[in-house]
């Protein structure tokens, strides 16, 4: 009987001890923040391990059905300077490295549609490190050579050439010349062999205006696009406008291979000028990215350094004569006749090389065996092409007694 009350009192204990532990463990404890109060609640092992935690939570922002607490009065408080609070750091700014071009640059015009405007910003960055070169760009995003009613190119291109006299003019236009062509005799669509006609004419006279007057002519082809009609159209074009180049005496710059995969399909995403893979051109599939430009402009470069030379190196300095060094008039320096080729003394003979019949030997060269023959001089004993097998040498017997 005694240990049945026992049991019984311990049971009832255990399930009062477990009752308290769940109503402890139950109860919300707050965290108290600087403007707002979160309760975080405790578990079981919480409560018999002891562990408290405190959480910080930035404050929300009311929402606008929530009602609206009124601020708590403000006590007076006697007024202390206030502590400069310390600045943050600007951060360093890097100043790029600006190259004065010379006075006597030469000046590069790049005139074009939209594609031109993406390739004067390229190769203003190709030769921005260049101070005997300036570029400058005219470009009509939506212009042509079918439309003159809306851009007359030949006539703002012969103001372009008197203003800025260039050494060397850039031509980028066609992307925008795939419509009909109002001609003298009337309409003529796109693709017709009257179309290419007339637009062949255009071309070869726009050239001329800069030919003519004895400046070199670059015409960069249409890239790849997004549009498979649009592709097939820049081939056409392309090859119209390497064919008239070649006619007026201007050059044609070929840009497609930057501007598609392999198979030769439209890529966006492909190597930029230091051959990492950059984004090349806009969701559109038509214009090109910041990337895109340099690269479109580093096709240009090459030939454009070709023709002016030195004239485009980065290292192109102004001579000032102030700083030149003063020059002795007196000293006069040490003066070398020149030698004659006829002079016999130059090298002791008297016979230019090849005069004098080639000593006859009575045997054959190793080379005159093998071509003359085909017979191969045997090697030199010892040497690693020498496969003759010597004969072992014998070993001296020992008598056992």
């Amino acid at each position: 009987m005694r240990k049945r009350v026992n049991r019984v009192t311990l049971r009832w204990g255990a399930i009062g001890t477990a009752t308290l532990v769940l109503v402890f463990s139950a109860l919300p404890v707050h965290v108290a923040d600087a403007q707002e109060r979160y309760y975080y609640r405790r578990s079981i092992f919480d409560f018999f391990l002891g562990r408290r935690y405190i959480q910080e939570y930035p404050p929300q922002a009311p929402s606008q059905n929530a009602p609206q607490r009124q601020p708590a009065p403000k006590r007076k408080v006697a007024p202390k300077a206030a502590a400069a609070a310390p600045r943050a750091a600007a951060p360093a700014v890097v100043e790029e490295k600006v190259v004065e071009k010379l006075a006597n640059a030469q000046k590069i015009l790049v005139v074009g549609d939209f594609l031109a405007g993406g390739l004067g910003v390229g190769m203003d960055a190709a030769f921005r490190d260049s101070p005997g070169v300036v570029i400058e760009s005219h470009s009509n995003v939506a212009s042509g050579l079918v439309r003159d009613d809306y851009y007359n190119w030949p006539q703002q291109l012969t103001t372009f050439l008197d203003e800025a006299k260039p050494a060397m003019v850039i031509v980028m236009l066609g992307a925008n010349d795939r419509q009909q062509m109002v001609t003298d005799i009337g309409k003529e669509k796109f693709r017709t062999e009257g179309w290419y006609a007339e637009y062949q004419r255009r071309v070869e006279a726009f050239g001329k205006q800069v030919t003519s007057r004895k400046i070199p002519l670059l015409w960069v082809g249409l890239p790849a696009f997004d549009s498979p009609a649009m592709t097939s159209d820049a081939v056409q074009l392309n090859q119209l406008f390497r064919k008239q180049m070649e006619s007026i005496g201007g050059e044609f710059v070929d840009i497609w291979d930057g501007f598609v995969s392999e198979g030769g399909e439209f890529i966006v995403t492909g190597s930029d000028i230091n051959g990492q893979q950059v984004r090349l051109r806009t969701s559109d599939g038509i214009n090109l990215t910041e990337a895109g430009r340099r690269k479109l402009a580093f096709y240009v470069e090459k030939p454009v350094r070709r023709i002016l030379g030195t004239q485009a190196s980065p290292d192109l300095v102004r001579l000032d004569t102030g700083n030149a060094p003063i020059i002795d008039a007196v000293a006069t320096p040490g003066r070398t006749e020149p030698i004659s080729l006829s002079d016999p003394n130059l090298d002791g003979g008297a016979e230019l090389l090849g005069g004098r019949i080639l000593p006859v030997s009575a045997t054959k060269s190793p080379r005159d065996m093998l071509v003359q023959d085909g017979e191969m001089a045997p090697p030199p004993a010892g040497r690693v092409d020498d496969y003759r097998m010597t004969p072992p040498k014998p070993t001296a017997q020992v008598s056992i007694k």
